[in-house]
């Protein structure tokens, strides 16, 4: 990374109108705030610089998620924060699912995201038109998959079209000292039985929302009206591809999951700067 230049926030602030964060291991954990990140968002606050939190979360509503940020010191208002379960209603406009019967997979957050963009919410057991898996966790996991899986099938078959949306593409995430698997590895269990069920068929599979999709940080746009935007977070996969294809400029934060080296990286997924942490100074 030595040709990538070191960054600090104030430097940050100083260059560009508007800061985007990634949530996770830029800002906070399951339990715990990043050090340097009330500060942080404390300097923003007290400046008036406008600043949003890009997360892939869809499993805790913006409300939720202020309130869980306010117990740990992060005050953050509600309308900074942008999910990819928020995403859901301006899609289903534009699709034309409003009113789409639905089966929402996930927590109980993730089921009020689908209510709210317009969603007509039904159990796996009924007919439905739209599945939005938008966290993994849901009850009786194996069980619940397997019957909706079936119930996939069964519309494939007879030669009917239904809608897959993944709000929140990643794979992993981090979970205290270790790992857990997130929704986007749930949707490729479905989208790899498609493929063997069904060869050939590319459709079958989820439209992604979030980080490294545009439609998270089109949201960014919409929200602060300019381009001159810079991301920071720690995942070189989402949060600096994202922002690198997006055409906004991109830092590195060293305190996530981030492997340290990027020189075998094409160009295009390299971060425009790399930063020890959000402290203020070095």
């Amino acid at each position: 990374m030595s040709q990538v230049p070191r960054v600090t926030l104030d430097d940050l602030i100083d260059r560009y109108s508007v800061i985007l964060f990634d949530a996770y291991g830029v800002l906070a954990g399951a339990k715990s705030v990043v050090p340097g990140a009330p500060e942080a968002i404390a300097r923003l606050n007290d400046l008036g610089k406008p600043y949003y939190v890009l997360t892939n979360d869809a499993s805790a509503l913006p409300e939720t998620t202020s309130m869980r940020y306010a117990r740990m010191g992060l005050s953050i208002d509600v309308d900074r924060i942008i999910t990819s379960g928020s995403l859901l209603t301006r899609y289903f406009q534009e699709i034309g699912l409003v009113g789409s019967r639905c089966v929402a997979l996930g927590t109980a957050d993730s089921v009020a995201y689908v209510h709210a963009a317009g969603g007509d919410v039904v159990s796996h057991t009924q007919e439905f038109d739209t599945l939005v898996l938008g966290d993994q966790s849901w009850p009786r996991f194996l069980e619940t998959a397997n019957a909706v899986l079936t119930a996939l099938f069964k519309k494939i078959d007879k030669g009917e079209w239904v809608n897959l949306i993944l709000p929140n593409p990643d794979l992993i995430y981090p979970d205290g000292d270790g790992f857990g698997f997130a929704s986007g590895a749930a949707a490729m269990m479905f989208e790899s039985a498609f493929a063997l069920r069904y060869p050939g068929r590319g459709d079958l599979t989820f439209t992604r929302l979030g980080k490294p999709h545009a439609a998270i940080f089109e949201e960014a746009f919409r929200r602060s009206e300019t381009m001159d935007m810079v991301m920071i977070g720690d995942t070189l996969e989402t949060d600096i591809r994202g922002a690198n294809a997006f055409g906004i400029a991109s830092a590195l934060v060293e305190t996530g999951t981030a492997a340290a080296d990027v020189s075998l990286l094409a160009e295009s997924d390299r971060p425009d700067f790399r930063m020890r942490s959000l402290a203020l100074r070095p």
